[in-house]
């Protein structure tokens, strides 16, 4: 049977923390992010030769609109054993999500019209300003960490977006835009600070998808 754990316990945070990835991928983009408000209630059970399954209760909120919340139930189980394979998560989400069909458009002619590819670096800045122009370029970048949270994260680990080291947009041939990332992940248990290189691939009507990446190796905490 399962355990209830206080919602500020280390390992219902950490769960949550993947659940909260895994959702940020699936329904992220570059008019639309989500932020853990508040972790409401977790419980914990152990299933024999299976793994460590998580139940959470999620109040989540919109980085650009943060009076809109959304509650949202996840199980995350982490397979024993295996360090290899991801966490296996299901969501719902209880509510609206607020819609970002316009912005989306928007930001997609705006992407295939530049002149020039566009590049840019650490975002957020020094002080932690994201410049307007750069926002959407900045919640793609939290879609793409959300997958990279979800497909690395154990019960050991807890990550989080620190800073998108660089950015570089990359013509194609058909009709999804891409991005070259180099993100700055946190690890909160260990403290280490990790470069990892991630393509994004997105389109209004298909959204994002992540189509490579790679922990860059030789940087220690920094």
């Amino acid at each position: 049977r399962a355990m209830e754990l206080p919602p500020s316990h280390f390992l219902a945070a950490r769960a949550a923390a993947v659940a909260l990835g895994y959702l940020c991928y699936l329904r992220g983009g570059p008019g639309r992010g989500l932020e853990l408000r508040e972790l409401r209630r977790a419980r914990r059970q152990d299933i024999d030769d299976v793994g460590h399954k998580y139940y959470l209760e999620l109040e989540l909120e919109d980085v650009l609109d943060k009076d809109r919340t959304v509650t949202c139930t996840a199980e995350v189980l982490y397979p024993l054993g295996n360090k290899s394979s991801a966490p296996d998560v299901q969501v719902t989400v209880q509510g609206e999500l607020r819609s970002t069909e316009e912005a989306d458009q928007e930001f997609y002619n705006r992407m295939r019209s530049l002149e020039k590819e566009l590049v840019a670096e650490n975002i957020p800045d020094s002080h932690g300003n994201v410049p307007p122009e750069l926002e959407p370029i900045h919640l793609l970048a939290r879609v793409a960490s959300g997958y990279l949270i979800w497909q690395n994260s154990t019960e050991n680990t807890k990550f989080h977006l620190a800073r998108v080291k660089r950015v570089k947009q990359v013509k194609r041939n058909d009709e999804d835009l891409q991005f070259d990332y180099v993100v700055l992940l946190h690890e909160m248990v260990s403290q280490e600070l990790i470069p990892w290189e991630v393509t994004v691939l997105w389109h209004p009507r298909r959204g994002a998808r992540v189509s490579r990446d790679r922990r860059q190796t030789g940087h220690g905490a920094g």
